[in-house]
């Protein structure tokens, strides 16, 4: 088939492949050698991907920026580099991973406005998903993207968001902790120490995470959850849902990321600002902010002028305790003896921190572009250490807000 009308929003809609029951239970796997994106005829893009065997499959293309999306079933891509992939001189990125358990995406950050030419699942011999891809008109392409709606492949709805509890002074403290990245997003990376593989920050947040929460269950007087408990994708709007959902007294979201300008090294934290701080800060903010658009999703709604005024008042109390939060977690790092960087408590626009009423901050443990914090991440008793300055700092806050709470109500 080829574009056209009709056939062309077909296209543009659900394509699915499928296969017996019994075969599902076999894990599919992407075979490298059949694999590539490379240009083809007339400008146009061919998209190749090998696989072990069939699966179910769909493919869109979204707007804002023009990305092609590819959903399949669970794959297995291996210790396969999305680049090494492309096979074409022209500006490009593409990712793949983990989208949900059990669904994995891949992400074209297409060159150019390009339309589905021919989208096809070849069996026999071997097995191929097969995309074509034609240039097209921005405007044409802009009415025409856009991800179908399916029970099948969509996400649920948000569940509604818990009552209020009262919060008496011996309860636990219910924080959420977000490990940052996961699935399709891999966060910074770095080369393994043998030079042979690679370090994703998803991986480092996600396991410290675990670490964090085992701890402060330990200790006591801490209700634990976190945003994504395994390696899949989570947008950022439902991080910020999944506070708001647990009626959490807390939101930290756990980072180790790379700065592209300089080495900087230690830990640092981040509070929500509209205008950052630093240049480097910024950038960060930038890059985690775009995590939705590389994995695929639609940009986060932004605020309309009434609700950006509404959220902004309930914001003025936060944003105190966020700031004491901040600076009761950098006293704690010094007091342990955990590297800082210059001026550790930093702002920038993070949408991860827009919980207009809970405190929220993000925490960089250190950074990935460092190989003396690489080394650092990687060590166990390291990530002890840090945890336990996270608890002791997590301690002190909530014994200096119930007093502050206290004066307030006199």
């Amino acid at each position: 088939m080829r574009r056209g009308g009709m056939m062309r929003r077909m296209w543009l809609a659900i394509w699915l492949v499928f296969v017996p029951l019994a075969a599902m239970a076999e894990p599919v796997a992407l075979i490298p050698s059949n694999s590539a994106l490379r240009d083809s005829r007339a400008g146009g893009l061919e998209l190749r991907l090998g696989l072990s065997r069939p699966l179910p499959w769909r493919v869109f293309t979204m707007a804002d920026p023009a990305r092609l999306v590819v959903d399949l079933h669970a794959v297995e891509w291996g210790d396969v580099q999305p680049e090494t992939l492309i096979t074409s001189d022209r500006d490009m990125t593409l990712r793949f991973g983990t989208y949900l358990p059990g669904r994995s995406r891949l992400v074209l950050m297409l060159p150019e406005p390009m339309a589905i030419d021919a989208a096809q699942m070849q069996t026999g011999a071997r097995v191929d998903l097969i995309i074509q891809l034609a240039p097209q008109g921005a405007a044409e392409f802009a009415a025409t993207a856009g991800a179908p709606h399916d029970p099948a492949w969509d996400l649920p709805p948000p569940t509604a968001i818990a009552p209020r509890r009262e919060r008496g002074p011996d309860a636990p403290l219910r924080i959420v902790l977000d490990p940052g990245h996961g699935g399709i997003d891999p966060g910074a990376q770095a080369p393994t120490p043998d030079g042979v593989g690679v370090i994703n920050e998803k991986a480092i947040a996600l396991g410290f995470a675990h670490e964090l929460r085992a701890l402060l269950e330990q200790a006591g007087g801490f209700e634990v959850i976190l945003t994504r408990s395994g390696d899949y994708f989570v947008s950022l709007d439902r991080r910020v849902a999944t506070a708001q959902r647990a009626d959490a007294d807390l939101f930290v979201s756990l980072h180790a990321d790379a700065l592209s300008s300089g080495l900087a090294h230690g830990a640092s934290v981040h509070l929500l600002s509209e205008e950052a701080s630093d240049a480097a800060s910024e950038q960060l903010a930038q890059r985690h902010n775009r995590s939705d658009l590389l994995a695929g999703d639609a940009p986060v709604a932004t605020e309309d002028d009434v609700a950006r005024t509404i959220l902004d008042l309930a914001r003025r109390e936060t944003a105190p305790r966020s700031a004491a939060l901040g600076t009761a977690l950098i006293d704690s790092f010094h007091e342990v003896g955990l590297e800082t960087i210059t001026r550790p408590l930093r702002q920038a626009n993070f949408t991860v921190l827009k919980s207009a009423d809970i405190p929220s901050v993000l925490v960089e443990i250190g950074f990935m572009s460092s190989p003396r914090d690489l080394e650092r991440l990687t060590d166990p008793a390291w990530r002890a250490d840090m945890a336990r300055a996270i608890h002791a700092a997590l301690v002190s806050w909530r014994a200096q807000d119930v007093a502050n709470r206290a004066l307030v109500r006199r």
